[in-house]
């Protein structure tokens, strides 16, 4: 006697899965008639008894969308991803395909389901570049200010008070709480000055699962009196933080060193830096090019441009993501395209400190990985899918002046009318694979391929504010369809359509909303 194990639907096919104690088999049921499509013989031993017993990994069927590079956008409109016991994906493609997928890997222990509803679809989680968590506690606060007086009037004060723990503990919380809501399972964040409110911040991460770097912020020089280091208390106590990230012994949470910028560093400093980082292997964060009036002081200071200021520290690697990059230079560019540097494109930040425009296409297309960030506070959303809005914002904005004479203003001396802005397929794949690619992380997490940690969303367009008003057009293709699903999310939804978010296989928020 076979025993069901498991029904499915897919286009125009009913397929079943039958077991007895002996084999497996899958039956399909087609329009004109029923086939058996698939035997596998298999001692029922081997396959289905052990998932009787340990836990069970977990199989996605429905629409499913991820990227595979800037220009490579794959969508199921009816398929399943398998997660196995170890939060890792073991499997991806066409549901009716998933019969044939079981048959070839025996050894996936898995029979948890989730079947998503015709308004859902899984797609990978955000990935944040960059972020500074103690600055959260004033998100919209002096925004109508340059980057260096915003520094001064704000965000040091604020910083400083992270020595209070309880103060931290409180605010942290919220920070990995809210990040999560919003879809971001990874994030690189700065800290503060302080070491253990920093390891605080750590903690947080790993409590409620989310994967994180971690960096103790490093400052000599050019910084108020009462929120400064010394090179040897800076030094040491980040070799501290290292050391107590590796205590907590998770594959989530990361150590990155992070000095804050060239002008609060001295050399003597960023070369110590330079060198914690070599000897431990570690990523390093850090900004760059994001003001003029910074970028010429830099210059002043080091008697360099500034990607040579952090590579004669020995800072700029293939595990370096530097945030901004708005004005590099090309021979900057070259320079991060050799070093295998990254750049952390902080749209919001850039526009309301009044940075400028980073053209992301130009960095591309010389060879240097993107990824978005938030920025907050000099952003104003811990929002990774405003940023995906914004970062569109601001290529479209290029566009105008690269190709347009703007009444008022006349035309750039240099006109680029080949130019083409991002487009909401490379601004997603910018936020999710191009995100863990900059964090050199892209080997862990980013997408769906097979062996990778399954870090994802499950998003849902029937919540408010999307509500799903459209109703289904026959005329038009199961992709196209899910297509026009996501653009919806991206350029209407918010983080009430984000209803589970997943690292690493668990998942770590489910959002009940009607």
């Amino acid at each position: 006697m076979y025993y069901l194990q498991r029904t499915y639907a897919t286009t125009g096919k009913l397929s079943t899965i039958f077991t007895n104690r002996q084999s497996v088999i899958c039956i399909t049921r087609a329009e004109r008639g029923s086939v058996i499509s698939l035997i596998y013989n298999s001692l029922y031993q081997q396959v289905f008894l052990p998932l009787q017993r340990l836990k069970m990994a977990k199989v996605f069927f429905g629409k499913i969308i991820h990227t595979k590079s800037l220009n490579e956008f794959e969508v199921f409109p009816s398929g399943f991803v398998a997660v196995d016991q170890q939060g890792q994906i073991a499997g991806i493609g066409n549901e009716s395909d998933y019969c044939e997928w079981l048959a070839q890997n025996a050894g996936f222990k898995g029979t948890s389901e989730e079947n998503l509803t015709s308004d859902q679809f899984v797609m990978p989680g955000f990935v944040d570049c960059h972020i500074h968590a103690p600055q959260v506690a004033q998100i919209g606060l002096g925004l109508d200010m340059p980057l260096l007086d915003w520094l001064n009037t704000y965000t040091f004060p604020l910083e400083a008070k992270y020595d209070d723990q309880d103060f931290a503990a409180n605010v942290y919380t919220k920070v990995v709480e809210n990040t999560i809501r919003a879809g971001t399972t990874l994030a690189s964040y700065f800290g503060s000055n302080n070491k253990d409110s920093t390891l605080i911040l750590s903690k947080q991460a790993m409590r409620q699962g989310q994967r994180a770097l971690v960096g103790k912020v490093c400052s000599n020089r050019n910084s108020p009196d009462f929120y400064v280091e010394t090179t040897e208390t800076s030094a040491a106590n980040t070799e501290e933080f290292v050391n107590e990230i590796k205590k907590l012994k998770t594959d989530l949470v990361k150590p990155i060193i992070t000095p804050r910028f060239a002008l609060s560093c001295t050399k003597e400093l960023m070369v110590k830096l330079g060198e914690i980082a070599r000897r431990n292997d570690l990523h390093i964060q850090s900004h760059i090019s994001e003001n003029l009036a910074e970028i010429e002081y830099v210059k002043s200071i080091y008697n360099s441009c500034y990607a040579e200021a952090y590579d004669n520290a020995g800072l700029l690697t293939p595990k370096t993501v530097m945030a901004h990059a708005v004005h590099l230079e090309d021979a900057e560019v070259a320079l991060f395209r050799e070093r295998g540097t990254s750049v952390a494109h902080c749209p919001s930040s850039n526009t309301n400190l009044s940075s400028g425009f980073c053209d992301v296409m130009r960095l591309i297309k010389n060879g240097v990985k993107v990824g978005l960030g938030t920025d907050v506070s000099g952003g104003n959303s811990m929002s990774i899918k405003d940023a995906i809005l914004r970062a569109l914002d601001v290529s479209h904005h290029l566009e105008f002046v690269k190709k347009q004479e703007i009444k008022g203003s006349g035309r750039l001396n240099a006109q680029d009318n080949e130019y083409r802005p991002l487009n909401y397929k490379q601004a997603i794949f910018l936020a999710t694979l191009g995100g863990a690619e900059a964090l050199a992380l892209g080997d862990v997490t980013g997408n769906f391929m097979v062996g990778k940690d399954f870090d994802a969303l499950i998003v849902d367009t029937s919540k408010y504010p999307l509500w799903n008003y459209v109703t289904v057009d026959a005329e038009k293709s199961s992709e196209a369809q899910l297509l026009e699903m996501v653009q919806k999310f991206i350029y209407v939804g918010d983080d009430r359509n984000i209803i589970s978010v997943y690292v690493a296989g668990k998942q770590i928020k489910k959002f009940y909303r009607n």
